[in-house]
């Protein structure tokens, strides 16, 4: 998941403002009486864990909409007719595909000719299902790196049970197999990544020492073809409290760059550039500077705070031969960088205005950046993808909230993009409209929102709508086609809200910045902005809006409910963090105190507490009923969170339901049915708590 520096009077200020407690701090001992829950696979914890999922669903089977939702969404994730993507890797497309046959998927490729004339010739790689039986392993296939330009040699990480923690293989293309002597390295939070055919970085546990407080690799290797890791030379290393390091390798057309990030926490990188000789030297660039990557040797960054005379916001890129800098995009206040990705021609700029995505070629001329907008769709969400600084070529996607996907490619020999494939429609979408809103948060900053509602809707406050939001880590919720969503939720007649509150990164590193720790509050009092705005408007009412997030946003829920409960008939949290007090002892927690701030710090601890969604917890107030989901297996975002919040509420005489799935990761499934299912249930409380009627 920069330090605020923060006055203690006005700190009083924002406590006193945010706490529904008149002594300043809500009312909970300090001692937790259900830490034995953190213990992820304790047998007390897990009993507990059945105890919990056969009441959930026990109670949801005898609801027939749980059956149909489930139906529903599993055609939705198995449909023979989804798109089909894939990554260009020389004079091959490489796809990842799942459905009913393939339950743990199939790593496959066709020539990209093939593909590009809706004929593609599929040649299958590795089976996961096949792998999974042979090595008696519950195989989830996470990523694949391939060495260029060849591509014969592949690394595949695979992950049991859906853990970020990964096993790392070698697999050789020509034999179809796993390189027996190869570079193989076991389970763990690991980055290995190639340098040339001999060559890797490798990023692990090498022992005591060597990981971080976040559970990350604290040193990075080259580990040589034939020779032992443990005696491999070490490149750079971290201190124990910082979050991690890893190296990777640009393969372009004009050279190969090998690069080193050291990570002091969330938002400040130290990158260094490692020459063939692998002695490193550092890019000159600010440490909370987002780098995207080096490109005919200029380094290319989004800053978040002034430097050398560019604004915070600004794409820069600095000449590596010269130490110049120079500005490529200077955002306005309506506009913020969202990605900029490279070919072997231009680099490729997406920016967003308003929260609506536009396209550029980027080109040097006259020592001058100049961009020049593809003509793409516009007016939702439009993603780059497959751009590789070995080829020109590259694809694209286009959606926004009742749009389905359409997927198209950009080819050298043209400007004109070529229509691949069109995803069908998966939802009833002809009596929706979205429209962009405004809301007020208590600060004064307009607040935008996409609402998708019916034409002919009543204005009496009876629709019941459902808010998503996330807020957090520089993310920006999209105007994208939500398929599953439309057709459990949408289609049955619930409206649908989707939040672009501050903490996100709609508007650049400024609408991030604004939130980030002791002003986390700020993302809190948008999003009940929001919702207010919804119920004054007459769309909705208290007991028919429900909300959901996960994550972060699992978090940003959790706060709303406890902190404002009046607003809210129905919440979903989702693998959630909640104990905000203990998050940085918890797996990856100690990551983000960059984002949410230091509990062991006086000024951001009692912050941090005072807005704990755990700690919030009062037995004499009047909550929804509120549904939290997370998995067994999730090493991102411990489960530990959701437990004791249910097991708190359930003590205070609270109704809550829960369901964790035993597997999945921060994904909350390793499957397409695990995904089906998991809708099935949020949905199916979602239309009985708000009272929708299914069509």
């Amino acid at each position: 998941m920069d330090k605020i520096s923060l006055t203690i009077g006005i700190f009083i200020l924002i406590i006193a403002s945010c706490v529904p407690k008149s002594d300043g701090l809500p009312k909970m001992n300090d001692t937790d009486p259900y830490i034995w829950l953190e213990e992820v696979e304790g047998e007390r914890a897990l009993n507990w864990v059945r105890e919990q999922n056969t009441l959930t669903m026990t109670e949801l089977h005898t609801d027939p909409r749980f059956k149909q939702f489930e139906r529903e969404a599993l055609a939705i994730y198995e449909a023979k007719d989804r798109l089909v993507y894939g990554e260009i890797r020389g004079d091959y497309i490489y796809n990842f595909w799942r459905d009913d046959v393939h339950i743990r998927g199939i790593w496959r490729r066709s020539p990209l000719a093939a593909y590009l004339d809706s004929k593609a010739e599929w040649d299958v790689l590795l089976d996961i299902d096949v792998l999974a039986d042979i090595e008696s392993e519950n195989w989830v296939y996470k990523a694949t790196s391939g060495l260029p330009p060849a591509y014969n040699r592949f690394l595949i990480e695979l992950s049991r049970g859906g853990k970020d923690a990964v096993v790392v293989r070698e697999f050789d293309i020509t034999t179809r197999s796993f390189v027996g002597d190869g570079f193989t390295v076991p389970e763990e939070k690991s980055t290995v990544s190639w340098i040339n055919e001999d060559q890797v970085f490798v990023a692990t546990d090498f022992g005591p020492g060597s990981m971080t407080e976040s559970g990350y690799a604290a040193s990075v290797k080259v580990w040589t073809r034939g020779e032992d890791l443990a005696a491999s030379p070490e490149l750079a290393r971290i201190a124990f409290e910082d979050v991690g390091v890893w190296g990777w390798t640009i393969f372009s057309a004009d050279g190969n760059y090998s690069l080193i990030s050291k990570s002091k926490d969330f938002w400040s990188h130290e990158i260094l550039l490692v020459d063939k000789n692998l002695v490193t030297q550092r890019i000159d660039l600010p440490h909370d500077a987002d780098f995207k990557g080096v490109w005919r040797d200029q380094a290319f960054a989004v800053l978040r705070t002034d430097w050398r005379g560019s604004a915070r916001g600004s794409l820069i890129a600095l000449d590596l031969e010269t130490d110049a800098i120079a500005d490529v995009f200077i955002p306005d206040s309506e506009s913020s960088i969202l990605d900029i990705c490279f070919t072997s021609t231009n680099p490729l700029l997406t920016i967003q205005q308003n929260v609506v995505d536009k396209v550029f070629s980027v080109s040097l001329k006259n020592e001058t950046w100049v961009l020049d907008m593809l003509d793409l769709p516009n007016g939702g969400t439009i993603s780059i993808y497959g751009a590789d600084p070995l080829n020109a070529n590259f694809f694209y996607t286009y959606n926004d909230l009742i749009t389905p996907t359409t997927l198209g490619y950009f080819s050298e020999a043209t400007t004109d993009p070529i229509l691949i494939q069109s995803s069908p429609t998966r939802f009833n979408s002809e009596d929706l409209e979205v429209n962009q809103k405004f809301a007020t948060s208590k600060d004064g900053t307009k607040i935008p929102y996409f609402l998708v509602s019916r034409k002919d809707m009543p204005l009496d406050g009876s629709n019941p709508t459902l808010l998503y939001g996330y807020g957090g880590f520089e993310v920006s919720e999209k105007s994208q086609y939500w398929s599953k969503t439309g057709k459990l939720w949408m289609e049955k007649g619930g409206l649908f809200a989707l939040a672009n509150i501050r903490g996100g990164g709609e508007y650049g590193p400024a609408w991030h910045q604004a939130a980030l720790k002791t002003n986390r509050h700020k993302s809190y009092e948008d999003f009940f902005a929001i919702a207010e705005d919804l119920i004054k408007s007459g769309i909705t009412s208290p007991e028919k809006l429900g909300i959901m997030g996960g994550s972060g946003g699992g978090l940003l829920v959790g706060a709303a409910f406890t902190l404002r409960p009046d607003l809210f008939g129905a919440v979903v949290s989702q693998v959630p963090l909640l104990d905000m007090m203990r998050y940085h002892k918890l797996l990856a927690g100690a990551s983000w105190m960059g984002e949410y701030g230091d509990p062991d710090d006086a000024i951001e601890g009692a912050y941090l507490k005072a807005h704990s969604p755990y700690h919030l917890l009062d037995d004499e107030k009047s909550y929804p009923r509120v549904m939290f989901t997370t998995s067994t297996k999730d090493d991102r975002v411990h489960p530990g969170h959701a437990r004791k919040m249910v097991a708190r509420m359930l003590e205070q005489g609270h109704a809550v339901m829960y369901y964790e799935n035993i597997e999945g990761g921060h994904a909350a499934g390793a499957n397409l049915k695990q995904y089906a299912t998991m809708a099935a249930i949020e949905f199916t409380y979602l239309h009985r708590q708000l009272g929708l009627a299914t069509n």
